[in-house]
């Protein structure tokens, strides 16, 4: 589980960072500006895939475990904590 959290803290950091290093850019000359606009449609769209992909990946897995663990499947028995004597 601890492995879990810091990979999503990393995984946040690295989401963070280039997000905030953006929000307070500024061009270095003047008159060098930014669009913000492309920026943030930029990170909407990265955002909205990994999303996506996230999702997916959740509803695969749920799938499979209603697949793997249904009643009628050959392979399921009852575990000695369901009381049941097969």
């Amino acid at each position: 589980m601890e492995r879990i959290i810091g990979l999503f803290l990393v995984l946040a950091v690295l989401v963070m960072i280039p997000a905030i290093d953006l929000a307070f850019a500024a061009g270095d000359e003047p008159g060098e500006y930014l669009d913000r606009r492309v920026i943030i449609w930029n990170l909407f769209f990265r955002m909205m895939t990994v999303a996506f992909t996230v999702g997916a990946v959740v509803a695969g897995t749920m799938i499979w475990l209603v697949w793997r663990f249904r009643e009628s499947h050959p392979k399921a028995k009852p575990t000695a904590y369901e009381g049941t004597d097969w």
